[in-house]
């Protein structure tokens, strides 16, 4: 083996606010308020499935906006709708022979939405 999957890494401009968007959209939790940690506003943030389940994704500060699409992205099960209404922007609907969502978080990575199963 020459590499084993350690976590997961989002770049976004404002990477706090990133960081609470996914904790909706996940059912996750700041790794921080499970450890009793406390880092400056300024380091990214790590957030966690409280289930252990998932992986743990860390959220880093970056200045620059994104540009350009995803070379990678979460595939997730979930609710088109009702992450919408978190603040999700739909990119492709679902049809043909595309069984999921193409749709992007508020500051624009891309990810593919599924329907739950």
């Amino acid at each position: 083996m020459t590499a084993k999957f350690k976590d997961l890494a989002l770049d976004a401009t404002d990477h706090q606010a990133l960081a609470d968007w996914w904790c909706r959209a996940l059912g996750y939790v700041r790794r921080d308020s499970l450890t009793g940690d406390e880092r400056p506003d300024d380091w990214p943030v790590p957030i966690v499935d409280p289930a252990g389940e998932g992986p743990l994704i860390w959220l880093n500060p970056v200045p620059e906006p994104k540009t350009v699409k995803n070379r990678m992205h979460l595939d997730v099960f979930g609710d088109r709708a009702e992450l919408l209404a978190l603040g999700a922007t739909l990119l492709r609907e679902r049809g043909g022979d595309t069984e999921w969502d193409v749709m992007a978080d508020p500051e624009g990575n891309e990810f593919c939405v599924f329907t739950p199963r």
